[in-house]
């Protein structure tokens, strides 16, 4: 049976940061984007609002900017090991991510097999954000069905691996999950709970097994 891994990125695939905080650093702007990010937790905005604001606030944005705050993170270890694995089991593995797109598709470079994210125009920008591109979580859920149908499994053949709950939707739809240093409020969701900074670990807690199958 094929099995598609389904990483969040802020907070999972990132640890203790998410791509906004990385990218508003690198323009010195790491305040403004805490504001923004504090509101959006506690459900003042929504992701079209935050996509807006977040255009708004990267107006003298650069693709320097952007590849220096993609290198600079800090990435949980073995991620492109974990996707060389799945690859060579015959698996896919997709990011699905309400950061902006231009910073997520970066990881296509890492071995994903897809990655999504919320739709922003082009670095540097000359145009304004549309809105109806922002990621939800229910857009989540979307993006999961169509990646299914895609590489030909269903539901009852995913993953996910998130941390917050934005990801609730997926956790809850799919029969398997994983908390990747998560908020209490998603772990009681999952099938599987992991705190540290090594992917190889979190993937360990399913990457053996398949439904029916004892672990390796």
């Amino acid at each position: 049976m094929t099995l598609l891994h389904l990483f969040d990125l802020d907070g999972t695939l990132m640890y203790g940061s998410a791509a906004p905080v990385e990218i508003s650093r690198q323009l010195g702007l790491e305040r403004e984007i805490a504001e923004i990010e504090r509101a959006f937790g506690a459900r003042e905005i929504g992701p079209q609002d935050f996509a807006r604001a977040a255009r708004e606030l990267w107006s003298d944005l650069t693709p320097l900017h952007v590849r220096a705050a993609f290198d600079g993170a800090p990435w949980l270890a073995g991620i492109r090991d974990v996707w060389q694995e799945i690859r060579g089991r015959g698996d896919y593995c997709a990011v699905v991510s309400l950061s902006p797109s231009f910073f997520v598709e970066l990881l296509l470079e890492w071995g994903a097999h897809a990655a999504h994210g919320s739709v922003f125009p082009e670095v540097p920008f000359t145009r304004p954000v549309d809105v109806t591109g922002a990621m939800t979580p229910e857009g989540k859920l979307t993006v999961a069905d169509r990646l299914c149908e895609r590489f030909g499994v269903t539901r009852a053949d995913c993953v996910a691996y998130g941390d917050s709950m934005t990801d609730a939707v997926l956790f809850a739809a799919l029969p398997r999950s994983v908390a990747v240093n998560a908020r209490p409020h998603l772990a009681e969701r999952a099938t599987h709970v992991y705190e540290g900074r090594d992917l190889r670990e979190a993937y360990q807690l399913v990457g053996g097994t398949r439904p029916g199958v004892a672990a390796s």
